[in-house]
């Protein structure tokens, strides 16, 4: 059989490793000339492949496509919240003539539960439509909400351990400035990403694992009430005169003008009011012990694209996914998600990338155990400190730099010939 051609994509919130699993699968891909013959990239995620929109990778030189690897964000091709729905019966029409017309025999799409979800969409289409088309699902998702609840489907996602490595290092850091300035801010309220899975605020404990510091973390999953967090903050003042609290932005403070993407999903960060505002604000009504009022800060999408916090092990395992889900598009065939197992045999942390059908990750959410949660809901047990510690890895990723700043990967926007007349994705159709 000739070569068949590729499309790539990303879907859903970026993060500071998601092109280094686009990294390895153009790499992989270029080794096997015998197999592949165009590698092209979604513009914007399946928007892209509706649109017809196809980046020639191909086009890029093998030292940009290098450069992926501390390339933070989608700026590379580009990621959507489209999804592909039930009864959209024209977009799926439209994704098969596109791949089709371009000869396109793999599709790889990189992303989250939902992407997963259009990933195993696409699979079942070409089965249906006697499409001659593997797809593989690529996974990616700060939230580490991907997978089972036993993590037999996969370990943790590329991207987790980046912002778990930034929250380890941010709130080390926010603990100095709290400390010297606690006698008029004694109490630093930092909001975390995560919606209303936990993963994300509980890695605020790898910056104290041995707690040390007066700091109190406040998962979604805790259950906790706002009365509940603000008697905890008054004892924390009593005892250490100071306090740190990491709150989820999903943690229920009653109603702050939800704004929902595409996806279905809660965007706090579009919200009218965030979390910690709320909590600031019900905090300075109390009376506290100590002289000062409470403060907060919400760090905004640095969580998930700045690349000097970025995990080397993280980097690694997000290129080693990619390049393997390759191997299952040559080798397994159609229907998989590409997967990170933890080798639980010895001591040393070790992984092994595998494969879970799509149909078993599409849309599935893994909520943070409930035995990882300590008794007294404002914290997370040793048994998670040790999930998340090697994830974070030990040294600073080393970005290359010109003139002072980060020289992030180019790719040259050549674009595949259009073969199909103009269309617009059916939600976008007034």
């Amino acid at each position: 059989m000739p070569p068949r051609n590729v499309v790539v994509a990303q879907s859903g919130g970026p993060t500071c490793v998601i092109n280094n699993s686009l990294r390895g699968i153009i790499e992989t891909a270029r080794r096997r000339p015998d197999k592949i013959g165009k590698v092209y990239g979604g513009r914007f995620g399946i928007e892209g492949v509706l649109k017809e929109e196809l980046i020639d990778l191909s086009a890029s030189p093998a030292e940009e496509v290098a450069l992926l690897r501390t390339s933070p964000a989608a700026g590379s091709i580009g990621t959507c919240r489209y999804k592909l729905k039930e009864g959209q019966d024209q977009d799926f029409a439209r994704v098969v003539e596109v791949f089709k017309a371009h000869d396109v025999g793999y599709f790889f799409y990189i992303g989250g539960n939902d992407s997963q979800d259009t990933a195993h969409k696409v699979s079942v289409l070409a089965n249906e439509h006697g499409l001659d088309l593997v797809a593989v699902g690529v996974p990616k998702t700060i939230d580490n909400d991907l997978g089972d609840a036993a993590f037999t489907l996969l370990d943790h996602s590329p991207g987790y351990g980046s912002v778990a490595r930034y929250y380890a290092h941010y709130v080390r850091q926010a603990n100095e400035e709290n400390a010297g300035s606690c006698p008029a801010d004694p109490v630093l309220v930092i909001q975390a990403m995560g919606r209303k899975i936990g993963y994300i605020p509980a890695a605020a404990r790898l910056a104290d694992p041995a707690r040390e510091m007066p700091l109190q973390i406040y998962l979604t999953e805790s259950g906790l009430s706002l009365q509940q967090l603000g008697e905890n903050v008054v004892r924390q003042l009593e005892s250490d005169g100071r306090c740190i609290v990491v709150v989820s932005e999903g943690f229920d403070v009653g109603e702050v003008g939800n704004v929902r993407d595409n996806f279905g999903h809660v965007q706090f960060s579009s919200s009218q009011q965030t979390v910690a505002q709320v909590v600031v604000n019900y905090l300075n009504t109390l009376k506290f012990p100590v002289p000062g009022k409470a403060r907060g800060q919400v760090p905004g999408t640095d969580q998930r694209n700045a690349i000097a916090y970025a995990s080397s092990v993280d980097l690694d395992e997000a290129y080693g996914v990619g390049c393997h889900a390759v191997e299952i598009a040559l080798n397994e065939g159609n229907g998989w998600m590409a997967t990170i197992l933890r080798d639980r045999s010895g001591s040393a942390y070790n992984v092994r990338y595998d494969k879970a059908p799509l149909d078993k990750v599409a849309n599935s959410e893994r909520f943070f155990p409930k035995e990882w949660l300590a008794p007294n809901g404002i914290d997370v047990t040793d048994d998670f400190v040790e999930y998340a510690r090697p994830l974070i890895g030990e040294d600073w990723v080393s970005v290359p730099t010109v003139a002072g700043l980060p020289r992030f990967a180019r790719l040259a926007q050549v674009f595949a010939p259009k073969k199909l007349p103009e269309y617009v994705p059916q939600t976008y159709r007034k």
